[in-house]
């Protein structure tokens, strides 16, 4: 073997077919955080946050199929409480999560600190600190789904 090949770490392992369904939920969700990160940055700085994603449609004339882009609406999950302060909310779906045992929202008093916060419940994502709240809203989503 040459010195190249001799300095890298070499192992025999099997490439995952799937992933397991907690980290496909994580990673759901993170997503959804980030867009939440990026609408709250551009909100802030005045400007506006709208990802686009990719459509197919029928031209009515001659009947062809194009693939368009489209902007797709993010819907804020904060909004300002009674006392003025901006409350987030986590959401699973259309399901609002808890984030802790009977609360659902985290109270941030501007929009510098909703964006770290919001850094902060991405970090948790990540890091499967939320996997059991996760996992009882899906379950309950599941159920809906269920005849």
């Amino acid at each position: 073997m040459s010195a190249v090949l001799s300095s890298l770490k070499l192992v025999n392992v099997k490439r995952p077919t799937e992933m397991p369904p907690v980290q496909i939920r994580r990673n759901k969700l993170s997503n959804k955080l980030y867009q939440q990160i990026q609408l709250a940055t551009a909100m802030r700085d005045g400007n506006t946050y709208a990802p686009k994603r990719m459509r197919s449609v029928r031209d009515r004339h001659t009947g062809e199929i194009k693939t368009i882009e489209m902007p797709v609406r993010v819907r804020q999950w904060w909004f300002t409480s009674d006392n003025g302060k901006i409350c987030i909310q986590l959401k699973y779906g259309s399901n609002t999560l808890d984030i802790a045992k009977g609360k659902n929202s985290v109270e941030v008093s501007n929009n510098e600190e909703l964006i770290k916060v919001l850094d902060v419940l991405k970090s948790a994502v990540e890091a499967g600190e939320l996997d059991a709240q996760i996992e009882q809203t899906a379950d309950s989503v599941k159920t809906r789904f269920a005849k």
